[in-house]
Formats: structure tokens, sequence, C-alpha cells
């Protein structure tokens, strides 16, 4: 695992991750996005809705990770990626 604060672009569809691009790859999500909540984020940032999301992507070359993304502001930040 790789603990992370990069800014990435993310992509959403419907309001849920779809395309996420991180080190100049595009990672397509490949399997169902799930919501991050935490005690110690809830109690710093006041709840309105997910502020977080964990998935699996898929790059074009076939490599894959797991990801953890975080909204701060107008931006998304990774903060983790598991291989």
């Amino acid at each position: 695992m790789q603990q992370l604060r990069q800014s990435v672009a993310v992509w959403l569809r419907e309001g849920i991750p779809n395309r996420l691009v991180w080190k100049g790859a595009r990672y397509r999500v490949t399997d169902r996005p799930t919501p991050l909540e935490d005690a110690l984020y809830e109690i710093t940032h006041p709840p309105s809705g997910v502020k977080g999301w964990r998935f699996q992507g898929t790059a074009d070359d076939g490599s894959t990770h797991v990801f953890d993304i975080r909204q701060d502001g107008e931006r998304w930040i990774l903060v983790h990626v598991y291989d």
C-alpha cells in the first residue's frame, strides 16, 4: 500500500467514479466503487454526502490497482494505492 496525498483527475458518471488519471495513465473503474466513511474524517468535516471512494482501476496496459480518493473542495486527492 502506498499512502499518498496527490491531486488526481477523476471523471464521475451519475456521481460515481468512472475514470481516474494517475502518473500519466488513465484507469477505468473496473468494479463497483465503495463510499469511504470514517469517524475521524466525519469529525473534521461535516457530513454532507460521500466524501471519498475506494475502487479498482485498470489501465490500458492491464495494470490494476485499488485506489482510495477523497474530495477536497473542488479537487480529488489520491490518499492510498493498493497493488
